[in-house]
C-alpha cells in the first residue's frame, strides 16, 4: 500500500540546487548570510504557506545550496484555491513542485536566464511520525548552519 502524502502529518524535506551549487549565500561564523537568490528562496517558501491554507511551515533554513524544512499538513482545512477536504489537498510532491516552479521563475527573472533549471530533480522527504522525531528534526535544522563545515552537502567538505 502506498503512503498518502496528502494526508495530515509532518514532513521533513530537503531540496538541493542544481549540481548542489552554492548560489544562495554563505555561512559565516555558523550563521547563514543569504544573497538575493537566497532571499527569493525564503520568500517563495513562505509563499507556499500563504497559498495553501492547509499547510503550516515549521522550522526551516535556507543553506548555500539547499533548503531544509518541515511542512505540516493540517486536517480539515482548505487553502485559498481548495475546498476543505483532504481529497482537494495537494500531496507533498505537488507542494514541492509548486515551490520549485515559483522560486525558479523568480530566480530566472532576476538572473535573466529564462528556462534554466535551478533545483535538482526530486527532493528528499521523511515522514515525521512522533513528537520526539519532530523535535529532533527541528534541532537538526536549527543547528545546520553551525555544522556546515562538516555537512556532506558542503562541496568544500572532503568526502
Amino acid at each position: 500500500m502506498e503512503y498518502d502524502y496528502a494526508q495530515a502529518g509532518g514532513y521533513f524535506v530537503t531540496i538541493c540546487t542544481q549540481d548542489r551549487a552554492c548560489v544562495l549565500g554563505e555561512i559565516v561564523a555558523g550563521a547563514v548570510l543569504l544573497n538575493e537568490l537566497g532571499h527569493i528562496v525564503g520568500e517563495s517558501w513562505r509563499w507556499l504557506e500563504q497559498q495553501h491554507g492547509y499547510i503550516k511551515l515549521d522550522q526551516w533554513v535556507v543553506m548555500p545550496n539547499h533548503l531544509h524544512g518541515i511542512i505540516l499538513i493540517k486536517d480539515g482545512e482548505g487553502g485559498s484555491r481548495t475546498a476543505p477536504t483532504s481529497a482537494r489537498r495537494k500531496p507533498l510532491g505537488r507542494l514541492i513542485g509548486s515551490f520549485k516552479t515559483v522560486s525558479t521563475k523568480r530566480i530566472n527573472e532576476t538572473l535573466r536566464t529564462p528556462g534554466i533549471a535551478f533545483w535538482q530533480r526530486n527532493y528528499y522527504e521523511h515522514v515525521i511520525r512522533s513528537d520526539n522525531a519532530l523535535n529532533a528534526i527541528r534541532e537538526y535544522i536549527e543547528a545546520n548552519p553551525r555544522h556546515w563545515h562538516t555537512d556532506p552537502d558542503n562541496p568544500d567538505v572532503l568526502r
